[in-house]
C-alpha cells in the first residue's frame, strides 16, 4: 500500500536552483492520494478536544473542510485581505520580499473556542503564526496546527514553538 509521501512530486531547482518543489497537486489529483492526506490529517486530530477548524487560503480550505465536515465542526476562512465580506480582524505578517495581511470574520471566533488551524504546508511558519494570532485577537485558543508537509530545514516549527504542531509528512530540506 501506498503512503501519501509517494503522492508528492518533487520538483527539482524549482522556483530557484537549489530548491526542491514539493508539488501537493499531484495528491489532489489522485483519488488514493486525497484520501490518504486527508486521513493523515485527521489522524493527528485524535485525542484533542476542540471546537472549530480554520483553514488558511486556499489549501488549507481544501484539507481543513473535508475534516470539518468529517468530524461535524465548523469551519472557518482565513483569506487574504480583502476578500471578506463581512466585518474582520486582520493580521500583516512578513514574507521573503515584503509583507501580506490576511484576515478573518470579526464573528468566526467567539471567545473560549479552542481552535485547530490546518494548511497544507509548513515552511517559514508565519502565514500560520499570523492566523494564530488572529484566532487569540478574537479570544480563541490554538489548540493544534496540522500540515500536510513539512520543510523542516526553514524551521517554521520553531517560529511556532509555543504550539502544538504536527505535519503528516516531514521534508528535513528546504
Amino acid at each position: 500500500m501506498k503512503k501519501v509521501e509517494d503522492y508528492v512530486v518533487s520538483i527539482p531547482d524549482f522556483p530557484e536552483p537549489g530548491i526542491i518543489f514539493r508539488d501537493v497537486t499531484s495528491v489532489l489529483q489522485d483519488a488514493e492520494g486525497l484520501q490518504l492526506a486527508i486521513d493523515g490529517i485527521q489522524e493527528k486530530l485524535k485525542g484533542i478536544e476542540f471546537d472549530v477548524i480554520a483553514g488558511t487560503e486556499s489549501r488549507g480550505f481544501i484539507f481543513g473542510m473535508p475534516i470539518a465536515y468529517n468530524l461535524h465542526k465548523p469551519f472557518v476562512l482565513v483569506r487574504k485581505k480583502g476578500k471578506l465580506p463581512r466585518e474582520t480582524v486582520s493580521m500583516e505578517y512578513e514574507l521573503e520580499y515584503g509583507s501580506a495581511q490576511i484576515e478573518m470574520h470579526k464573528d468566526s471566533i467567539r471567545p473560549g473556542q479552542k481552535v485547530v488551524l490546518i494548511d497544507d504546508l509548513i515552511a517559514t511558519g508565519g502565514t500560520i503564526e499570523a492566523a494564530a494570532k488572529l484566532v487569540e485577537l478574537l479570544g480563541g485558543e490554538v489548540v493544534k496546527m496540522v500540515f500536510l508537509m513539512e520543510l523542516a530545514g526553514l524551521k517554521g516549527r520553531e517560529r511556532l514553538e509555543k504550539y502544538d504542531v504536527d505535519s503528516v509528512i516531514c521534508y528535513e530540506g528546504k
